[in-house]
C-alpha cells in the first residue's frame, strides 16, 4: 500500500450536452487544459449508450469483457484518474431495475447533460492503473 499527500492545483468543470462522447470530452479537456495528472472527483448525467468493460477473470493478466449497447440511463458515478494525460475512466449507470458499469469506453453518449469534475494535481501517477505492486512499479 501507498499512501501519500498531496494539494490541489486545479479544479476543472465540464458540462457536457446532448450527443457529446463522454471519454472523447474527458480527453479532449486534458488536452486542452494541458492537465498531466487529475482525479476525476464525480460525474452525473444521463446517457443514451454504454459502453465499458470489466475484468473476466480471476487471474493475472485478467480477460477483459465488453459491454456496449443503446439504452437510456441514468450517469450514477464517474471517477478515475488522468495518468500522464490519459484518461483512466469508470462510469456507473443504472435503470429501473439495475446498477451497471465498468472502465469507460469511447461511445457513451449524453442524453440530457452530463458534469464531470477534474482535481489537477502534481503528483506522479505513473503505474497505479498497472499491474503489480507498487514497489515494482515505482523502482
Amino acid at each position: 500500500m501507498l499512501t501519500e499527500r498531496t494539494s490541489i492545483k486545479n479544479l476543472i468543470f465540464i458540462r457536457l450536452n446532448p450527443g457529446d462522447d463522454i471519454l472523447a470530452s474527458l480527453e479532449e479537456t486534458a488536452k486542452l487544459h494541458n492537465i498531466k495528472n487529475a482525479v476525476i472527483i464525480n460525474g452525473i448525467g444521463s446517457a443514451v449508450s454504454h459502453h465499458f468493460h470489466v475484468v473476466g477473470t480471476t487471474i493475472n493478466p485478467p480477460r477483459n469483457d465488453f459491454v456496449k449497447g443503446q439504452k437510456a440511463s441514468d450517469i450514477v458515478s464517474i471517477t478515475g484518474f488522468v495518468i500522464e494525460g490519459r484518461v483512466h475512466a469508470h462510469i456507473v449507470h443504472s435503470d429501473t431495475e439495475n446498477a451497471f458499469g465498468g472502465h469507460l469506453h469511447h461511445g457513451v453518449e449524453v442524453l440530457t447533460f452530463a458534469i464531470l469534475t477534474l482535481a489537477e494535481v502534481d503528483y506522479d501517477f505513473t503505474g497505479f492503473d498497472s499491474i503489480g505492486k507498487i514497489e515494482e512499479l515505482r523502482g
